[in-house]
């Protein structure tokens, strides 16, 4: 066992853990244990830098440093001015604090994160007779404390932005996909790469651009250097540049590609921006954009993995709700034959009118909206002979 290797929490989206434990048996972490909207594993730097830059469903990539007991304010300032905080920070750094807490004791995140700055800072003034200072937007160094009843977790950011930030998108459409939502749906679905990709509602294009950087194996942080962890005292700069350098040598060539991605979207604006956002990811020759109405859309007639995320009642009046997801199933049914779909329904009531039996249902979160991810197959023929 290598003795560098230390504990690690990735978090995600509720739903996503499995495909994130996936990632994380890949890229080779070890004891790796399902949490809720988190995994834990155990790594070495170049694990935990690898999660930042390979992993597509990881938000946000944590080091637990200690775990202590508070049973009051007085208490949980005494035990985090104990930390040895100059082995992470020093007077030249910011800082920030990110608190969350689950507890009768402490009742308010906004106090907490006060009375935990409060002991760093008393800290390094009563040490150096000086002090960092906070910097909540651009902090060099960020701090998370999760405190569930008397039990305070106290761990270093190590990615700082979101990992959801891939640096690809400058414009928004309405309502738009998260990237790791996007590509944990992908993940779940488990599309092939070989079969052709199509979302027939693009919106702004998320879901077709992160399905381009699967099928091309492009690293999701590919556009970006700002993770936290580089402002750490033990960066390593040469492992860093290695472990990009390793990952940009396995991107596939497009001539390579075994599938083609269609996006389409019956608003210009959508197309335009998913346009400029497949630009901004890599060559605009990968993805195939229309805009046309989903019913008029035209493709070659071979089996396709189709993944939408249709309008839920709050983008449409909510008579129009019903027949448009009729339409959605009618369409489906006549056009797509041999296919399987996938649907992120947001509207449970609505979604019954595809008027098809889902083979899998899954449990996501669109932002704070409960939605089932629902996998529909059309069968060339009966499902009898299909099975056959």
């Amino acid at each position: 066992m290598n003795n560098n290797n230390f504990e690690i929490i990735v978090k995600t989206l509720a739903g996503l853990e499995p495909v994130l434990e996936q990632e994380l048996v890949r890229i080779g972490a070890k004891k790796i244990k399902q949490l809720t909207r988190a995994v834990s594993c155990e790594g070495d730097n170049k694990i935990l830098y690898r999660i930042n830059y390979e992993s597509r469903t990881a938000i946000r990539v944590l080091k637990p440093i200690v775990e202590l007991r508070a049973n009051n304010q007085e208490q949980l300032y005494d035990e985090i001015k104990n930390i040895p905080w100059e082995n992470f920070l020093d007077c030249s750094k910011t800082f920030a604090i990110n608190s969350v807490v689950y507890s009768e004791i402490f009742t308010h995140s906004g106090y907490v994160t006060l009375k935990v700055k409060d002991a760093i800072v008393d800290r390094f003034r009563e040490k150096t007779g000086n002090r960092p200072s906070i910097d909540t937007k651009f902090a060099d160094v960020r701090i998370n404390i999760f405190i569930q009843k008397d039990v305070c977790k106290v761990s270093l950011d190590s990615s700082g932005t979101p990992l959801y930030k891939r640096g690809y998108k400058n414009k928004l459409g309405l309502a738009p996909l998260n990237e790791v939502l996007a590509a944990g749906m992908i993940l779940l679905s488990e599309w092939d790469q070989k079969t052709d990709f199509v979302d027939f509602m693009c919106g702004s294009g998320t879901l077709v651009v992160e399905a381009g950087m699967i099928a091309l194996n492009i690293p999701p942080q590919i556009k970006r250097d700002d993770f936290a962890f580089k402002n750490w005292n033990d960066y390593d700069a040469n492992l860093w540049e290695n472990i990009k350098e390793k990952a940009r040598q396995q991107i596939r060539h497009e001539d390579d590609l075994e599938c083609r991605i269609f996006a389409s979207d019956i608003s210009l604006s959508a197309i335009t921006i998913t346009r400029g956002h497949i630009k901004n990811a890599f060559s605009e020759r990968i993805i195939t954009t229309q805009k046309t109405d989903f019913r008029k859309l035209k493709l070659p007639e071979t089996p396709k993995h189709i993944i939408i995320n249709p309008p839920y009642g709050e983008r449409l009046q909510k008579t129009d709700t019903d027949l448009f997801y009729e339409k959605i199933g009618n369409e489906l049914k006549q056009k797509y034959s041999g296919s399987e779909a996938w649907i992120l329904g947001g509207n449970l009531q609505s979604v019954k009118k595809i008027g098809l039996r889902p083979s899998k249902k899954k449990t996501l979160y669109n932002g704070a909206i409960e939605c089932k991810f629902l996998k529909y197959e059309m069968y060339s023929g009966s499902k009898k002979k299909k099975y056959q």
